[in-house]
C-alpha cells in the first residue's frame, strides 16, 4: 500500500513538474521575436510569416489539376484562393486512419491476460515493438510524402496497415483455425507501426493544403487527436470481445475487415491537392523546393520560438499519456473497481481530449490567441491534476470528483498539442508541416 501511494505521489509530482517547466518557459523573458509578443486578436502569432503582403500580386504556376494528379500549368492569382467541400472528406479519412492505427496499437491492452495465455508473451512487449517502429518511421515520413505526394503516401500507408492486420489475424474468424504464429503477429504489428506516422504526422500538412487559415487549428485538432478515440475503442471493444482465445481471434478479424473497408474508401476518395490553394500562405509556397527531413530539423531548432511550442506539446502529450496509463489505479483508488466502469472512464478521458481540441481549437482559429490559450490550458491542467495525485486526502477518494477531474484534464490538456503543432508550423513557415509534426511526435 505504501509503495502504491508513493507511486501515485511520484506520478502527480512528475506531471506537475513538466507542467511547471512548460509554464515557466512560456513566461520567461526572451529576445526571441514574435513568440514573446502579445498576440493581436486579428492576426496569428506569426502572421507575417504565413500571410504574404496584401498588396503583392500572386501569379503562380500551379502544377496540379483538380484531382491533384495532372502536371498541366494553371495561372493563379489572389482571387483563386478558396476552399472546397472535399476537405472534409480528406479530414475524415485521415482521422479514421489515425483512429484505426491506435486501436491496433492498443488492441490487446484491455485483455492482457487473454493475449499472454494465447501467445505466451506480454501485451506490453507487443505495444513497445509497435511504438519503436513508429518512432523509426517518423524519420522517413516527411521525405516519403515530399517525394510521392499526400495521396499516394496515405494510400500506401493504409494498404500497409491493412496488410499488417491480415498478418495479425489470418483467416481465423472464418472458421475453426488457430491463431497465427507469434512471429507473424509481430511482423504484422510492425507493419502497422510503420504506417501510423503517415496518419499522425500529416495533419498540419493536410490543414495547410486544404483548409482556410481560420479553420486550421480545428482541423489539426480533429486529425491529431482522433487517435485518442482509437485508444478508447480498443478498451471498450477489446475488453468486451477478447475475453477468450476464440474471442481474440474474432477481435483481430474484425479489425482486419474494418481496415480493408477503410483502405477501399481511401483509394477511391482520398485526393492529393485541391484545385487551388485555400489560403494566401499556401499560394505563396507553391513552387518551393522540398527540404530533406534532417536538414529541416536543423533549421527548426535554429529558428527563434520553435522550442517553446515543442515544450508545450511535450508537456501535454506526456501528461495525457502518463495519466492514461494509470487510469485503472486512479479509478480503483476512487472506488470504481469494475472493469466496465474503468473502461468507460478511460474512454471518456480520450473523448474529452478530442472534444476539447475541437472547441478550444475553434476558439484559437477565431482569435489567433495561441499563447494565452496555451497558458490558460496549462494552468487549468495544473489545478486539475491535484485531486488525481491526492492519495492521503478525502479529495483523492471521491469517485465523482476523480471522474470529473479526469474529464476536465482531457479537455484542458489535450488541446495544447494541436494548438502548438499549428503554432510551430507558423513559427517555421515556410518549413515543411510534416517535418514539424514528425519532430514533435518523435
Amino acid at each position: 500500500m505504501i509503495r502504491r501511494k508513493r507511486g501515485n505521489v511520484v506520478l502527480a509530482a512528475a506531471a506537475l513538474l513538466v507542467c511547471l517547466v512548460s509554464v515557466s518557459l512560456a513566461f520567461c523573458p526572451s529576445k526571441r521575436r514574435r513568440m514573446m509578443q502579445s498576440f493581436p486578436k486579428t492576426a496569428s502569432i506569426l502572421s507575417t510569416h504565413r500571410q504574404p503582403p496584401p498588396s503583392s500580386k500572386h501569379i503562380i504556376m500551379l502544377h496540379a489539376s483538380p484531382n491533384g494528379d495532372s502536371t498541366t500549368d494553371t495561372l493563379l492569382t489572389e482571387k483563386d484562393v478558396k476552399v472546397y467541400p472535399q476537405r472534409w472528406i480528406q479530414l475524415a479519412y485521415l482521422s479514421i486512419l489515425a483512429l484505426m492505427s491506435d486501436w491496433i496499437c492498443f488492441s490487446v491492452a484491455a485483455a492482457p491476460d487473454t493475449y499472454q495465455n494465447s501467445f505466451g508473451h506480454s501485451a506490453a512487449s507487443l505495444i513497445d515493438m509497435f511504438l519503436f517502429m513508429n518512432v523509426a518511421s517518423c524519420f522517413v515520413v516527411t521525405d516519403v510524402v515530399d517525394k510521392f505526394g499526400m495521396k499516394n503516401s496515405i494510400r500506401g500507408a493504409a494498404a500497409l496497415m491493412a496488410a499488417g492486420c491480415w498478418l495479425r489475424s489470418g483467416i481465423s474468424f472464418f472458421g475453426n483455425v488457430d491463431l497465427v504464429p507469434y512471429p507473424l503477429l509481430v511482423v504484422g504489428t510492425l507493419m502497422v507501426g510503420a504506417a501510423q506516422p503517415f496518419f499522425q504526422c500529416t495533419p498540419p500538412l493536410l490543414s495547410a493544403q486544404w483548409f482556410a487559415s481560420s479553420e486550421r487549428a480545428t482541423s489539426t485538432a480533429v486529425a491529431l487527436n482522433f487517435n485518442q478515440i482509437g485508444i478508447a475503442t480498443a478498451f471498450l471493444v477489446g475488453g468486451a470481445m477478447a475475453t477468450t482465445t476464440s474471442g481474440l481471434e474474432h477481435y483481430f478479424g474484425l479489425i482486419s475487415v474494418l481496415c480493408t473497408i477503410l483502405l477501399a474508401g481511401t483509394v477511391l476518395q482520398f485526393e492529393n491537392l485541391p484545385p487551388t490553394p485555400p489560403s494566401m500562405s499556401e499560394l505563396d509556397k507553391l513552387g518551393d523546393k522540398a527540404v530533406p527531413f534532417l536538414e529541416s530539423v536543423q533549421k527548426f531548432f535554429s529558428t527563434p520560438g520553435f522550442t517553446l511550442p515543442l515544450a508545450a506539446f511535450i508537456c501535454s502529450i506526456s501528461i495525457t499519456n502518463v495519466v492514461g496509463a494509470f487510469i485503472d489505479e486512479l479509478m480503483e483508488r476512487g472506488g470504481i473497481t469494475n472493469q466496465l466502469g474503468i473502461d468507460l472512464a478511460g474512454a471518456g478521458f480520450e473523448l474529452a481530449i478530442l472534444l476539447g481540441g475541437i472547441v478550444i481549437g475553434g476558439f484559437v482559429d477565431r482569435t489567433k490567441e495561441y499563447k494565452k490559450v496555451t497558458l490558460a490550458c496549462l494552468a487549468a491542467t495544473f489545478g486539475i491534476l491535484l485531486p488525481l495525485g491526492l492519495t492521503n486526502e478525502h479529495l483523492g477518494n471521491e469517485p465523482i470528483l476523480l471522474v470529473a477531474a479526469l474529464l476536465g484534464l482531457g479537455t484542458a490538456c489535450g488541446p495544447v498539442q494541436p494548438i502548438n503543432a499549428e503554432l510551430a508550423v507558423d513559427v517555421t513557415y515556410p518549413g515543411d508541416e510534416t517535418a514539424v509534426e514528425s519532430v514533435q511526435q518523435i
